[in-house]
């Protein structure tokens, strides 16, 4: 079930992100299949993060068509699951600041490996390196920070307990019976 879950985030992401290109051509720089790798990569499950990297790089290969070079994006994205999942192992990660730091470093690597992968083997990338360094950069980042929080607000495992707290702690509060009486 976790995996079909996985899948249908990844088959979203992926139509969200060439979609909001066709809408308005800025939006087109943010990178969702790469939030989603660095997220699963945060949770410290590597297998998952690694074979989402895969999927996602290779599908946004596909899509993209033939200047991108076959095989680089899912190269990148693997290689940048795999730099979050070895610090986020060693660092706990867990808050709203310390991931945007995480996605900032994530998107470099993730351009740095694309654009290496192509001068590499002698392509040419389908767009000028340090231009598409600033703008995936800053457009991941904050796409991916405002996710990742709204993820951990509404979505989490820590928010559903939060909300279970809180009905128990109205239910405390609630004067007794007795208490009302006299």
């Amino acid at each position: 079930m976790r995996q079909l879950t996985v899948a249908i985030f990844l088959v979203v992401a992926i139509a969200l992100q060439s979609a909001l290109r066709a809408v308005w051509q800025p939006l087109g720089f943010v990178d969702f299949a790469l939030v989603l790798v660095v997220y699963f990569a945060l949770q410290r499950e590597p297998l998952l993060a690694l074979i989402t990297a895969a999927a996602a790089g290779l599908a946004l290969d596909l899509i993209s068509g033939p200047p991108a070079l076959l095989g680089a994006g899912g190269f990148a994205k693997v290689l940048t699951a795999y730099a979050v999942y070895f610090v986020a192992s060693r660092v706990m990660l867990d808050t709203t600041l310390l991931r945007i730091p995480v996605l900032v470093c994530a998107s470099l690597i993730d351009n740095l490996v694309y654009v290496g992968m192509h001068r590499l083997l002698g392509q040419r990338p389908p767009m000028p390196f340090v231009q598409s360094l600033s703008y995936k950069l800053i457009a991941t980042t904050v796409a991916g920070t405002i996710l990742l929080y709204l993820y951990d607000s509404y979505f989490s495992g820590k928010a559903r307990q939060r909300r279970q707290f809180t009905v128990r702690r109205r239910v405390a509060r609630r004067p007794s019976a007795a208490a009302r009486r006299r």
